[in-house]
């Protein structure tokens, strides 16, 4: 796993871990733009997180952050105030759903999905097929002319589609339950990183669905 970066606060000159304030002297400090998204919102490093913490944590933060609180502060806090709310929003954005929360762990410990992921994953081979015919016979009879009938196939798929997200959401779930804090576990780490790769693939499906969706309703 990556290293917890430390900063030196600009004001008491206090070396302390990256966050958004000195926790010597309570200066704003204008954190890295890499700095551990888990620490920017003070929270525990582990990918299980309070998400309900996690969203009281985001607002009170903004309202500490405002630029409106330090427009007659120093150069310093007007620049911090500014840089450090862009990074807040980015690391709430990534934190608050577990897909992109599980990449962003993957890139902590040094791993991402990278190309292969264009690759049909195993677990989802069959689905994939299936759904593959599912869509042609659609597309089939949206060219005989029932676009009504092409509908109603493309909502079985989506249905489906939508019940295994759920199923993968849920090995997500639980992966992240089973994470030590500050322990590198090999195999979690690939079996992260199948799951998210079978959840981009079911993702990309959707979007094939999607577009034929369209297309039989503009027929």
């Amino acid at each position: 796993m990556s290293t917890v970066q430390e900063v030196r606060c600009w004001r008491c000159a206090h070396q302390h871990q990256a966050m958004l304030f000195c926790p010597a002297c309570q200066a704003i400090q204008l954190v890295p733009p890499q700095a551990d998204y888990f620490s920017v919102l003070g929270l525990p490093r582990h990918p299980a997180l309070d998400e309900k913490l996690l969203a009281r944590r985001y607002y009170e933060l903004s309202r500490q952050l405002h630029p409106d609180l330090y427009q007659t502060g120093t150069p310093q806090e007007q620049e911090a105030s500014l840089n450090n709310t862009a990074l807040l929003n980015r690391a709430y954005r990534t934190l608050r759903d577990a897909v992109p929360r599980g990449q962003y762990w993957l890139e902590l410990h040094g791993e991402q999905l990278g190309k292969e992921n264009n690759r049909v994953p195993p677990k989802l081979a069959a689905l994939v097929f299936a759904v593959h015919e599912q869509l042609e016979e659609a597309s089939a009879t949206r060219a005989a002319g029932k676009a009504d009938e092409a509908q109603a196939e493309l909502g079985h798929i989506r249905e489906d589609l939508h019940a295994q997200l759920s199923q993968l959401r849920a090995e997500l779930a639980s992966n992240f339950s089973q994470w030590s804090e500050n322990e590198t576990q090999p195999g979690l780490l690939q079996a992260l990183k199948t799951t998210l790769s079978a959840l981009a693939y079911l993702h990309t499906l959707l979007r094939d669905v999607e577009k034929e969706s369209e297309a039989s309703w503009n027929v």
